[in-house]
């Protein structure tokens, strides 16, 4: 039964961590959006008011700004539904990116106030714990893909100086 589990595991494990790095490398280029746009003066208030709010309000504000972001996501599927590939791809990608980035944004001003909840301290540091797992899974993987990776360039660059040298020996 483990070994039929086992691609599933490895798939989930690679959802996970692609929404992970999504997390980890939105989170910045939201803070450099913030620190352009003048919205710093924005972030500050709205930390301040959230330091004045429960813990269970707190995640009402969390949570309340991913519905936006519902209706784009159903045109994403409409679209798809339609065979508007393209446009679907980009509006779900659009969608996906913009509420990881404002997830991301919300998280930082309520992340204190959320741990103080057991309930999601126990969730958030249980995801921890599988996105550690889910690189544990993937990490033999990992090390294949970037070993044949490196093979790739190894010989596509000596073939491509073997090209280089033979057509600088015909041009003489």
């Amino acid at each position: 039964m483990r070994r039929l589990l086992r691609p599933l595991w490895v798939v989930l494990a690679t959802i996970f961590l692609i929404e992970a790095w999504l997390w980890d490398h939105l989170q910045p280029v939201v803070a450099r959006v913030v620190d352009r746009i003048p919205l710093r003066a924005l972030k500050a208030w709205c930390a301040a008011r959230v330091r004045h709010l429960s813990p269970g309000a707190s995640l009402l504000v969390f949570v309340i700004p991913a519905l936006p972001l519902l209706p784009l996501k159903v045109v994403g599927v409409w679209l798809l539904a339609h065979k508007y590939f393209i446009s679907a791809g980009m509006v779900i990608l659009f969608a996906k990116l913009l509420g990881v980035g404002v997830t991301a944004f919300v998280f930082d001003i309520t992340r204190n106030k959320l741990l103080r909840m057991a309930w999601f301290r126990w969730l958030y540091e249980t995801i921890l714990m599988l996105r550690a797992r889910a690189h544990a899974l993937l990490a033999p993987f990992r090390r294949q893909i970037e070993l044949a990776w490196r093979r790739l360039r190894r010989r596509s660059s000596a073939s491509f100086v073997q090209r280089l040298r033979r057509r600088v020996q015909m041009s003489r």
